[in-house]
């Protein structure tokens, strides 16, 4: 009887758009952090200067074509991320990719839930503002729902309490006689 080989998950081989080139993309960076068709460069422009202020280290790059999924947008996302650092956002007409090493996974895909726009410019507005925005301060959500329920607590045991001493008062005190010990014991 032969063994069955389990089979053996191999990681992808990191695959960006076709139509891209990665040498052309770190060129077209290296100066504004913006790699993008000439109509939307001066708005990207003003986005990566807006995210400084705000300070993310952004690097924006528009491709003009759809790739047949979002992972060849992420996956350049990533290799311009791991050479440039900071936070990378890739848009495509319909897609979008992110990578960064200072926001965590959670707030980046929040973020790219309000890029999809069609328009560059717009989408890339809306994921700083995705990514610049407080956070919700689950620590001091927690705390606050633990003393409501502290308290609701608290008044629930107050109010049996007094009602349980309330109806003890109120109910008819009734009175038994007490049973008189036979004088003689049993047996004698």
């Amino acid at each position: 009887m032969s063994a069955s080989i389990a089979p053996v998950l191999l990681p992808n081989i990191a695959k960006i758009p076709d139509d891209v080139s990665l040498d052309a993309v770190f060129a077209d960076l290296s100066d504004d952090n913006v790699s993008a068709p000439a109509s939307d460069v001066e708005g990207l422009r003003a986005v990566v200067a807006r995210a400084q202020d705000d300070g993310i280290d952004l690097h924006i790059v528009v491709v003009e074509s759809d790739p047949r999924g979002p992972e060849p947008l992420r996956d350049l996302a990533t290799e311009v991320g791991t050479v440039e650092g900071g936070t990378v956002l890739v848009l495509s007409p319909s897609a979008n990719g992110t990578y960064s090493d200072t926001v965590s996974r959670v707030v980046l895909e929040r973020a790219q839930d309000r890029t999809f726009t069609g328009n560059a410019v717009d989408s890339a507005n809306n994921f700083v503002d995705g990514i610049a925005e407080p956070a919700p301060k689950w620590g001091l959500v927690t705390a606050l729902l633990v003393v409501l329920v502290a308290a609701v607590a608290g008044v629930s045991f107050v109010a049996k309490a007094r009602r349980g001493r309330a109806d003890a008062a109120d109910a008819p005190v009734s009175r038994q006689a007490t049973p008189v010990a036979d004088e003689h014991p049993a047996g004698s």
